[in-house]
Formats: C-alpha cells, structure tokens, sequence
C-alpha cells in the first residue's frame, strides 16, 4: 500500500498504501502480482539480525509462539482493511480495495461470528476509522468524515469535516492523540518524487473538527500505521519505503515519530551520508517490500512470550511481525522476530478491550483473535 495498505509486486504497501500511489498495497502498499520475497525475520536497526523464534500451530491455521492460541472471530468482507471499537464493544471495520472496490465501505459487526453489515457506502478506499465522544470517524481518499446519531442501520448526521489535506491523496489510519487532537497519515503523491506538497508523505493532525490543520511530521514516504506508546504522547508509526531502488531498497520501518521531524524523503532513505544528517533512525527494519500496515502496542496481554512489543502487519509478505520495545536515552531500542505466519495478506489489527488482538486477513476477510493461552 503506499499508502496505508499494502502494495503489490515492486510496491510493498497495503491498500491504503496502495498507493494510487505510493500506496503499495493493498495496493501498493498493495500492487499486486506480489513478487516480494518473504524473509523469516529481520534484524531492528540497532541490534542486526536476530533468528525468529520456532513458531508452531497455534489453531485456526495458523502459526505462532507456543504460548498463544489463534481462533477464528468473524468473517468480515473481502479486503477488510482497519478495525475500531466503539463504547458499547462492537466492531466497525473498513473494506478498501484495489482494482475492484465493489465491497468499499464501513461495516459493523455486533459480536463475535456476527454478519459484517455495511453501514456506509460511497468512500474511496475508506482506511482509518475511530470512535470519540460519540462521533465516527472515517478517513479515505481525499476526505475526512464525521458520523453521529447510529440507529442501529444507519447515521442521522453526517459532515464532512476536512478536504484533503491533499487533494486526491490517500489518507491513512487516524489515530486519537493524548491530547484530543486526530492524527492521520498521507501516502505521498509518488513512489520516490519530491511531492509539491508538504502534507504529501507526512503525518497531520487537526482537531475533531477537522480544524487548525498542522503538519506533525514531514519526509515520509508512506506513513500507514499510528499508534501511542500507553500513557505517553510517543507515536510509533509504521513506513513504506521507495521501490524504486533494486538492491539498496531498505526494509520498511517501524519509528518513534516526534512532532516537527523531517526524515526527508525521497531523498534520504537510510543510506547515511549528508543527505540523512540529522534524520532519525527507525526503531525497528522490517522486511523489503513488506507493505507494513496497522500497529498494535501490547505491554504484556498476550503474556511473556510476547511482552511489551509493537505488532505490526506485512500485508506483502503474509507475516505478521512483533518488535520488541525496550526504552533508551533517546527513545527506544526494538528487536524484530516472526510472529505470526499463515494468513495470506494480514492487514486491519486491534487490541481488543479483553487483551486480545484481532487480525484481518485482506484477501479472504477472515478475521482472528490471538490470545495468550491459559497458564
């Protein structure tokens, strides 16, 4: 996706990555005769390589650290692309698409095994959804949308609440900040050009209101997945690289993002050098081409084979990875392993309110629930 999803062949990124452009994924970040290679584990930037660790059958077919247990929770549409959960526990999901958009919309599924009913219709590639102070959020291509008053079936209000920020642009999840504000990532407008704009490859924020826009980090080829380290203002993101640099493509990467950073893209891409003086180094590298997608920070839910850790989806690879997070002088230390394998293009990921993780398969729309097993 270049954009936030996943991408195809060359492309790395999810559907919302997709990039009509950058997104490979689903798109772009899916673009799709997926010829990426899939690597079993990669090193994080700071700690080289590290072998995964033995991943065995955990049920529903999958595979994963002995001490977990996988079972099937819904069966969501095709291309179920990103999860939220509202007050009341159930579950809304997006579908976005890539060639075909014919299941593009929001869905809701009240329970577990439930029927996913689409509840809105007539978004493009609709990807980052969330839930505050009774208002539906829904950010798709080009838009920003707000939803109040569900009756169950349908929404009695609805305002769009910010264009763009670019137009036609591929908006990427949001995420609710600690200080009430909505962050969200742009796919930049193309693959490895400077984007005339500088909330093109860049992650926003703007109030619920979608007003007093701000640009909160720049130079940033695909930010697709957001999410606050718990109890602090420490926003993780997840970032599809360019696929236009054969052998030096970097892996994708998972980083601590601060307000007012630029990591320079297209120009820099890791390589070092003048060109990279002063940009931050990721926390963790994640697989080439991996279409990296949502993340989920967990601190100890699904128990100590997993620990505190950022889960993060390689929509590309079919690899669901877990990243170590330990803290540092100057943020964090990450190390990278396998943990999950099995689900053909795993994509859309919540921590659920019990502790567990919900995991969507984009090609199939099965969704799972991994747990910790009982001790």
């Amino acid at each position: 996706m270049q954009s936030g999803l996943p991408a195809p062949c060359g492309n790395g990124s999810p559907p919302a990555s997709r990039s009509r452009i950058g997104r490979r994924p689903i798109g772009s970040a899916l673009a799709l005769t997926l010829c990426v290679g899939v690597l079993a584990s990669c090193g994080s930037a700071h700690n080289g390589p590290r072998a995964a660790a033995a991943l065995v059958s955990i049920g529903a077919g999958l595979q994963g650290p002995g001490a977990l247990r996988a079972t099937v929770y819904a069966k969501g549409p095709a291309n179920t692309s990103a999860f939220a959960f509202d007050s009341s526990g159930r579950l809304w999901l997006t579908a976005a698409g890539l060639g075909s958009h014919a299941h593009d919309g929001v869905y809701l599924l009240a329970h577990a095994g439930a029927r996913a009913v689409r509840v809105i219709r007539g978004l493009d590639d609709p990807l980052g959804i969330l839930w505050y102070r009774g208002r539906f959020y829904v950010a798709s291509v080009g838009r920003v949308d707000a939803y109040s008053g569900f009756d169950r079936r349908h929404f009695a209000k609805h305002v769009r609440i910010l264009s763009g920020p670019v137009a036609g642009g591929e908006n990427n999840l949001l995420v609710l900040a600690p200080s009430g504000r909505l962050v969200m990532g742009v796919t930049a407008s193309c693959d490895h050009c400077k984007p005339r704009s500088s909330l093109s490859g860049a992650i926003v924020s703007f109030r619920p209101d979608g007003s007093d826009l701000r640009l909160y980090a720049a130079g940033i080829r695909a930010p697709v997945g957001l999410a606050f380290f718990p109890g602090t203002s420490d926003l993780f993101a997840s970032m599809n690289q360019r696929d236009d640099l054969a052998a030096a493509t970097p892996g994708d990467w998972l980083s601590l993002v601060r307000e007012g950073e630029n990591w320079r893209f297209p120009n820099c891409y890791g390589q070092g050098g003048a060109v990279c003086a002063g940009v931050p180094e990721p926390t963790a590298v994640l697989d080439k081409h991996a279409a990296a997608g949502p993340v989920a920070i967990v601190t100890g839910q699904l128990g100590t084979s997993v620990g505190t850790a950022a889960i993060v989806t390689e929509w590309s690879t079919g690899q669901v990875k877990s990243v170590a997070l330990t803290r540092t002088a100057s943020g964090y230390g990450g190390v990278t392993r396998t943990l999950l394998r099995g689900v053909r293009n795993p994509l859309a990921l919540i921590l659920t309110p019990d502790g567990s993780l919900l995991l969507g398969d984009w090609t199939t729309g099965r969704i799972y629930r991994i747990s910790a097993r009982a001790s």
